[in-house]
């Protein structure tokens, strides 16, 4: 008998274990090692959890702005109380770094709500234009499915606007990153979330995401993961006609321009898109600078990559924790062989673990320069610690550069002067657009153009997307 933590469903204001289900161990990806077990639910579940909302719709639909304002406000108290908890778990089950894993992965969950609140306090559910009156109302039921590498942005950036508005939801967490999601369940029992307004059902793509995307009585599916998968929830949705919002893949740029101070610039630019391992949708993983400039560039994104510390989350001095799973690990080694074999030249870093590092998804921080824009690592997204630099003559070539992908989450700007920095931002095909390195905000919209998805979600652009607009017109 497994002494591991055994991870079951929160349906209805109760935990309860799924009948049949399959267990599934969840990985440590810093030891490759079990360290709890989840009990995998299937459809079955789906409807008990979608039957639990509906009638919690009901009465929560109706709830007052100061009523949500209050729940918000409980959540956000019992949040603080867990939140090194929950960082502790993202530390174990996707490999963050611990201090990363509770200020930053955990500490987002509890920006979000905070923002949410704020944005309740002002935000015109209803608005008066002459004879039309504009109501905005809760959409109904909706599904969440959020993934591994964000478990608390993800899911709360989800969450607290769906609360916000008056719907009551159906979250399926990654199964290879569920311990946070548990405790986040243990967080809205405590702050008494009436039952049947937050459902947690654990399960895989297959049995559980699926079962979501075409349930007839769910009115929205908001989704983050890869674009493949993407696809297939928007083709499951389709037939009943219900909101999809989808927040996917990106392989943004970082645009140098030459008046930029290219050493801060490249050290910027390497941090962030090696910050969480890589595995950030919107990581700057295309560095574009000027032609003439370009040794100087590789010679900053080396010294760079070699202060690195690449180890043990528990240990204080990591920097850069283990890829999150196997699948990831292998991805990522093999896209940094195909790299190597299309002719990119090898910066820093490569193929293998780092020295010392036998055991564990651990992978070597790696550059590559004269990265031209047909090769793999210049088109492809990969998910971990690994930068492609290339290089531009004008500036008109360089936005097409930038534009030059299927992706459009994010991209980003360098430069001394602001105003010609917004000039070009104006002209690239993404979502967010980040000048000169600005702090993360959780009032800044987030969500991209092309196959990086539709919708928008954080503050009163992610309520929006949980809202039905209706029209009253008094003759």
């Amino acid at each position: 008998m497994s002494s591991l933590p055994l991870l079951s469903c929160y349906i209805d204001g109760q935990w309860r274990m799924p009948e049949g289900g399959r267990l599934l161990d969840v990985i440590n990806p810093a030891t490759e090692a079990a360290c709890a077990r989840v009990v995998l639910a299937g459809p079955g579940e789906v409807d008990l959890a979608v039957a639990a909302a509906r009638r919690a719709f009901e009465t929560f639909s109706q709830t007052s702005r100061q009523q949500r304002l209050d729940l918000l406000s409980a959540i956000l108290a019992a949040y603080g109380a867990r939140m090194a908890d929950i960082g502790d778990a993202i530390c174990q089950e996707m490999g963050a770094p611990q201090g990363f894993a509770r200020q930053v992965q955990a500490g987002i969950g509890a920006a979000h709500l905070a923002q949410m609140i704020e944005t309740v306090r002002t935000f015109a559910f209803e608005e008066v234009r002459g004879p039309l009156r504009l109501l905005r109302e809760p959409l109904g039921v909706a599904g969440l499915i959020t993934p591994w590498n964000w478990p608390m942005n993800q899911i709360v950036c989800k969450v607290a606007p769906a609360l916000a508005a008056g719907c009551p939801v159906i979250l399926k967490p990654s199964e290879l990153a569920p311990l946070s999601a548990n405790l986040f369940a243990e967080v809205m029992h405590a702050a008494g979330v009436p039952a049947g307004v937050f459902n947690l059902v654990h399960g895989d793509g297959p049995g559980v995401g699926q079962a979501i995307a075409r349930h007839p009585d769910i009115d929205l599916v908001s989704f983050t993961g890869s674009t493949r998968a993407g696809v297939q929830v928007a083709k499951l949705a389709a037939d009943t006609v219900k909101r999809v919002t989808q927040e996917l893949g990106g392989k943004s740029a970082n645009i140098v321009l030459p008046d930029a101070d290219l050493t801060t610039a490249v050290e910027q630019g390497v941090r962030r898109c090696f910050s969480n391992s890589g595995q950030s949708c919107n990581a700057p993983t295309r560095l574009l600078v000027p032609e003439d400039r370009y040794r100087e560039a590789a010679a900053v994104a080396r010294a760079v990559t070699e202060t690195v510390i690449v180890g043990d989350p528990l240990d204080a001095a990591t920097t850069l924790g283990p890829l999150a799973n196997a699948t990831q690990f292998a991805k990522v080694q093999q896209l940094i062989e195909i790299g190597l074999g299309e002719g990119a030249e090898l910066v820093a870093g490569g193929p293998g673990r780092p020295a010392g590092l036998a055991r564990g998804y651990y992978v070597r921080p790696t550059v590559f320069g004269r990265v031209s824009p047909t090769m793999t690592v210049a088109r492809e997204e990969i998910f971990g610690p690994v930068l492609s630099i290339l290089t531009y003559r004008t500036e008109e070539e360089a936005i097409a550069l930038a534009n030059d992908t299927v992706y459009g989450l994010a991209a980003y700007v360098q430069s001394r002067d602001i105003d010609h920095a917004h000039a070009v931002a104006r002209r690239l095909r993404a979502g967010t657009v980040y000048v000169n390195d600005p702090a993360w905000s959780p009032a800044v919209p987030f969500g991209g153009y092309k196959q990086s998805g539709n919708g928008r979600e954080y503050a009163e652009f992610g309520l929006a997307e949980f809202l039905e607009l209706k029209g009253v017109v008094t003759g």
